[in-house]
């Protein structure tokens, strides 16, 4: 039996990642089994520049710390090897990385994940990493929200230009 102090550290230790994993916009499972060192160390480094955090824990304590944040119907992802990638503010770069992670390592598995709080499969988490990066979708809302104003301008510059003309045709004919 474990004893009292470690009991605390490891019940602090739920109620940090039970905060972490409410805090988060977006959280994949993934089974890890069979990664090595090198692989491992890349991975982390790739979701670090994402500003995602990686986690291996134990089952049983990231089974307690997602009943605590409101994920339910998850203690079957909780089986074998599991670490979680959560984003706070990024929709879609870690499942991303770890799709595409997965895609070229048979060993490496989504499980499952959550969005905004709802608990997703891995379909929905494959659909969510093809999704284009927070970046082309803003520079394209930009471009959307640009485009009526240039194009309002064009036309008010080509009405402009055509009285410009008609008033130095009509100068022109006075004056001859």
């Amino acid at each position: 039996m474990a004893n009292e102090k470690t009991l605390e550290r490891k019940k602090a230790f739920v109620e940090d990642l039970a905060r972490k994993l409410k805090g988060s916009c977006v959280g994949v499972f993934v089974d890890y089994k069979g990664i090595n060192a090198v692989d491992d160390a890349s991975l982390r480094s790739e979701l670090r520049k994402s500003n995602s955090d990686y986690f291996v824990v134990k089952n049983t304590l990231l089974s307690r710390a997602t009943k605590i944040a409101g994920l339910e119907n998850l203690d079957s992802v909780f089986k074998g090897s599991t670490a979680v990638a959560i984003s706070k503010d990024d929709y879609s770069s870690a499942a991303k990385i770890l799709y595409e992670f997965s895609k070229n390592n048979d060993y490496f598995k989504l499980k499952a994940g959550f969005v905004e709080g709802k608990v997703v499969d891995t379909d929905e988490i494959k659909s969510l990493a093809k999704l284009p990066s927070k970046e082309v979708i803003l520079s394209n809302l930009v471009r959307s929200l640009n485009a009526p104003i240039s194009g309002m301008a064009i036309a008010l510059n080509g009405t402009v230009r055509s009285l410009a003309i008609a008033i130095s045709e009509v100068a022109k004919n006075k004056a001859a």
